[in-house]
């Protein structure tokens, strides 16, 4: 039995996230599974690396199957693009060893929120950016970025309940660059929790919008607490772009 890696993209915006659930079939994982199951003529599972949110997309999801098949690496990756859907793509198949996992394995991830400012309708980014009519401070948000870097607990930046599972992550860095009317933060750490970039962003622009002080990041951090951090950015701007192993 083969263990194959693949890296896919997907434009997340009608799929109710990665995950498979029992309530629809409608999930980018559901869809992998059920067309590898059909393409290896046996039950396959497929581990990703990572949960990306409903209406979250991927320029660089990585994931990883077991399966018995006489196809050939290119023939797999043939086959996949032949019969999924339009909104997901395979760019690469590879045989890896037995011991590989797709999510115990990754070393760190690199998230991208595109965030499009003025009031102007920016029709066909729609699906991809956040589009925030006010103007934002974006020297006050890069101060406020350099607060959040390196290692923490970053239990006030996560929408996960109560649960065993520590909430100490590291970020390496948080790069925020302005083109004209779009304003783009680009995150890489080690891992990060569920809603975490998005809450991230969420304060980030609520300090761009004057709304709290870059100053104010120690004490949230410090505080552990949920409410004490911005709100949770939508999940049409927010893209996995790199899987780091």
């Amino acid at each position: 039995m083969g263990n194959y890696r693949i890296i896919l993209q997907y434009e997340g915006t009608k799929y109710q996230g990665w995950q498979r659930q029992d309530s629809t079939e409608n999930t980018i994982q559901g869809k992998l599974e059920r067309l590898l199951t059909k393409m290896c003529g046996e039950q396959v599972e497929i581990q990703g690396s990572g949960r990306t949110d409903a209406g979250v997309h991927a320029y660089g999801q990585v994931a990883n199957f077991h399966c018995n098949t006489k196809l050939s690496c290119e023939e797999i990756l043939e086959y996949m693009n032949q019969y999924l859907p339009e909104d997901i793509g395979v760019i690469l198949v590879e045989q890896v060893s037995e011991r590989f996992h797709s999510r115990l394995n990754a070393k760190g991830k690199v998230y991208r929120y595109r965030v499009m400012t003025g009031n102007i309708p920016h029709l066909f980014e729609r699906r991809w950016v956040y589009e925030h009519p006010e103007k934002l401070d974006v020297e006050a948000m890069k101060a406020a970025a350099k607060l959040l870097l390196g290692t923490h607990d970053f239990k006030a930046f996560t929408s996960a309940k109560r649960g065993k599972k520590s909430t100490v992550r590291t970020i390496e860095a948080i790069e925020i660059g302005q083109n004209g009317d779009e304003i783009c933060f680009t995150y890489r750490g080690d891992g990060f929790l569920y809603h975490m970039v998005r809450i991230l962003t969420g304060t980030l622009l609520e300090v761009g919008e004057g709304k709290r002080a870059a100053q104010d990041i120690p004490e949230i951090l410090e505080s552990k607490n949920r409410e004490k951090a911005g709100f949770l950015a939508p999940a049409k701007g927010l893209a996995l772009m790199e899987v780091f192993y």
